[in-house]
């Protein structure tokens, strides 16, 4: 694959720190921005070995009012990809705000400035990829248990009830905005459990996994590398596992294994464009 450039939204969270120097040794050009220029250290230091393929941009994502605000992010990196990373759940969030701030801060960055970013791709960007969480969907997984289903539930009305709608939003807007596309955008919505930060064992399982249970964030990090060098659009859940992940995720994209099973997409779809 050639090299290519890579808009990082939320680059100082946890996640997107281990992404870009992956994304960097390939000789792919990262921007990743930050909203607090005393970020920038953070983000050079991550890839001593080659600063040259990194910019960093500081830019606010909470004041991104609008698609055309968005736009003119994409218009000035002039990206391939775009990566919205966020450590989910609640812990060191990335790109979102994770429920702090109060409802209309985690509406204002999780749910409207993604959507926005979202928007903003469509026609320009041939890749993006959404770092989101294993419990945001309306409906039982097919392959989950009724408990899991339960336990799933009382995470997202509990300590997640701020966090859950916002994220679902732009997990589904993501969704519709691939399928109005017409095959010009791949999207790709990442889907890990708990976040650790526990040294990253190579190991996953990916696709239809159990309803609960952790990863490392530099675990999600490699396999969200190994995601954008594939054609793939869908969600694919992640936790900790048994398989390589060049492995796990070839075998996601040959058999077109896609985690929205389950969910109205009809309903996700129905406003057209």
């Amino acid at each position: 694959m050639s090299a290519k450039r890579v808009l990082l939204l939320g680059g100082h969270g946890k996640v997107s720190l281990l992404l870009t120097p992956l994304l960097a040794s390939k000789s792919w050009h990262v921007t990743s921005v930050v909203r607090d220029p005393s970020q920038k250290e953070d983000i050079l230091a991550a890839v001593k070995y080659c600063p040259e393929m990194v910019d960093v941009l500081v830019s606010s994502l909470e004041d991104v009012k609008s698609t055309d605000d968005a736009k003119k992010v994409i218009d000035q990196v002039k990206p391939d990809y775009v990566v919205w990373s966020a450590d989910v759940p609640g812990l060191n969030l990335g790109a979102g705000s994770g429920g702090k701030g109060g409802p209309s801060r985690t509406q204002a960055i999780d749910r409207d400035s993604c959507i926005h970013f979202i928007q903003a791709a469509r026609g320009s960007i041939a890749k993006f990829l959404l770092v989101s969480y294993l419990g945001s969907r309306r409906n039982k997984a097919p392959w989950w248990t009724d408990q899991e289903w339960v336990e799933s539930q009382e995470v997202n009305t509990g300590v997640l009830k701020q966090y859950y709608p916002s994220k679902l939003a732009a997990d589904e807007s993501l969704t519709a905005a691939v399928h109005w596309s017409k095959g010009a955008l791949q999207g790709i919505v990442l889907r890990p459990g708990r976040l650790t930060d526990d040294e990253g064992k190579g190991k996953v399982s990916l696709g239809k996994t159990r309803a609960r249970g952790s990863i490392s964030r530099s675990d999600v990090a490699a396999v969200a590398a190994q995601l954008l060098n594939i054609e793939y659009s869908g969600w694919i859940d992640l936790l900790e596992g048994d398989e390589p992940i060049a492995d796990a995720v070839r075998r996601v994209c040959e058999d077109e294994v896609n985690c929205v099973e389950g969910e109205d997409f009809n309903r996700m779809v129905k406003d057209g464009p």
